[in-house]
């Protein structure tokens, strides 16, 4: 008895419903993500139990590491061009528009104002790479870094200041930073720490 052949059909299988649910779901987690800003050095914070999560807007970032150097960093970059130009002209330090065009790139900013020019004149690799020999001066003869604060509270008066220092970073040089604060009148201020439970960076 001869066999019977079954003629073979092809399966057709619908994805549009699936790259729908997937450019959905690309699209909101690009919406939704907040982006790490990038830092100069990198800082281990040390741990606390708190999970008081600091401001994502309007925040004034001072970054301390392990040797003591200060950095600071602002959200907007208006206000940083603000400040710096308000902190050039305390200084005598004019800059050319190209120059504040690369500040206003940054997200991450800590030279002395001598410095400034150049380091704005170099590419943005080698900034990077320079910013981590520098740092904002902090000294009683040229405490530069409180004329960077009060020109970033005038420029934004909104502004709360976030301290994140590295958790081997000496107590010397971080009451410094927050005597310096408090000599003009920025008495309120978070301390950035790491969650015991490790999620993420809290008060």
């Amino acid at each position: 008895m001869a066999k019977v052949k079954v003629a073979k059909k092809d399966t057709f299988i619908d994805m549009t419903a699936m790259s729908d649910v997937t450019v959905l779901l690309l699209t909101f987690f690009m919406l939704t993500s907040t982006f790490v800003k990038k830092e100069p050095v990198k800082v281990t914070t040390p741990g606390s139990v708190s999970e008081i999560k600091i401001p994502e807007k309007n925040i004034l970032s001072i970054l301390i590491n392990p040797e003591g150097k200060v950095f600071m960093a602002l959200d907007k970059p208006d206000d940083m061009e603000t400040a710096l130009v308000a902190l050039g002209g305390q200084y005598g330090v004019k800059f050319t528009p190209k120059q504040i065009a690369n500040f206003r790139k940054n997200t991450t900013f800590g030279v002395p104002m001598k410095k400034m020019s150049a380091f704005l004149d170099l590419p943005e690799r080698e900034q990077d790479e320079a910013l981590k020999n520098e740092g904002i001066p902090t000294d009683s003869v040229d405490n530069q870094f409180k004329e960077w604060v009060k020109a970033a509270k005038t420029a934004n008066p909104d502004l709360r200041i976030a301290i994140k220092a590295d958790q081997n970073t000496p107590y010397s040089v971080i009451k410094n930073v927050m005597n310096s604060l408090q000599d003009i009148k920025e008495n309120r201020y978070n301390l950035i720490t790491s969650l015991k439970a490790g999620e993420g960076e809290k008060k």
